[in-house]
């Protein structure tokens, strides 16, 4: 399951079990329902520890293969519009959470994983290894209106299209000429380059930086509200 580890002023959350590079349980970092409620914790323990309008950043990563590879598609079989409301309040808090976030692109992400990464403020992902990968227009399985709104408004125009349209597997050095990251660094550097990012703005942490965010992403966070359905 997810855990947290503390470097200095930032908060790494680690998408996979801890001690081991997959997690027997869930190797793919999927967004199963025990997995969703595990990093909504995570992430209340960030928010709480502290002083709300002192320093603070997050790096969200994972170890292995894999940073995501998504939503659990057996639970879409299910009740899939509570499910993906679970899933679409996870993006929305990380669009609007109340300090400086750095997606380390360690491994796939993939779908719905894909998105996660994106939810950021910041994203560097590994040079050699690892795809950033929007593959539902190649599974038969439509952008909700929230995935859409959170697409259109954190990747370049040109990008979402392609991405979208086409299911295009990009690696590290075509995801940063593609926009969708904004570095590149080997598996050693990765998330110590993560760490300083998030660290150099960790004073930015509070309420106003909360309303900023909310108010720069304010079409995807209304776009996430809608009830989801495909």
């Amino acid at each position: 399951m997810p855990y947290l580890r503390q470097d200095g002023d930032v908060a790494i959350l680690y998408l996979g079990g801890e001690g081991v590079e997959l997690d027997p349980d869930n190797p793919e970092n999927r967004f199963t329902a025990d997995w969703l409620r595990a990093v909504g914790s995570l992430l209340d323990e960030v928010e709480a520890a502290g002083d709300p309008e002192g320093s603070g950043a997050l790096v969200v990563t994972a170890t292995g293969k894999f940073f995501s590879n998504g939503l659990d598609v057996a639970a879409l079989s299910g009740d899939a519009a509570g499910y993906l409301s679970s899933v679409h309040g996870l993006y929305a808090r990380l669009l609007a959470f109340p300090m400086r976030t750095v997606a380390a692109v360690n491994g796939h992400a993939f779908g719905a994983g894909a998105m996660l990464a994106s939810a950021a403020d910041h994203q560097v992902m590994r040079a050699d290894r690892g795809f950033y990968c929007l593959p539902e227009v190649a599974i038969g399985l439509p952008f909700t209106p929230g995935m859409r709104g959170l697409l259109r408004g954190k990747l370049p125009a040109q990008t979402a299209l392609e991405a979208m349209t086409t299911g295009r597997r990009y690696g590290g050095q075509d995801a940063l000429a593609a926009g969708i990251v904004q570095a590149v660094a080997s598996e050693e550097d990765l998330l110590g380059l993560a760490v300083a990012s998030a660290a150099e703005f960790a004073g930015t942490r509070g309420k106003t930086l909360a309303a900023i965010k909310s108010g720069l992403h304010e079409a995807a966070l209304a776009a996430l509200a809608v009830e989801a359905a495909f």
